[in-house]
């Protein structure tokens, strides 16, 4: 028999801890520099089309991929169960 009187057990435990923001920091910066990356490949001249740079390796290929890992990062994050 449980006393109706008695206040519920709160517990004060959150969601993430202090490893998950961790992780998620970390991923959000990998996910930026990917973007950071991405961007660019503007030429002076509008008539102008610079072919190496818009397709350089490092938008096509880094870039991408670096934004692939930083949303793992973030999922990782996310599912990981304290110690």
């Amino acid at each position: 028999m449980t006393d109706k009187n008695q206040a519920p057990v709160r517990d004060n435990s959150s969601f993430f801890h202090k490893e998950n923001y961790i992780w998620m920091i970390a991923g959000i910066v990998v996910i930026a520099l990917g973007m950071f990356l991405m961007s660019g490949g503007q030429s002076k001249n509008p008539g102008e089309f610079n072919q190496k740079e818009v397709y350089s390796t490092t938008r096509i290929t880094i870039a991408p991929l670096l934004i692939i890992i930083g949303l793992a990062i973030e999922v990782y994050a996310i599912f990981k169960k304290p110690k």
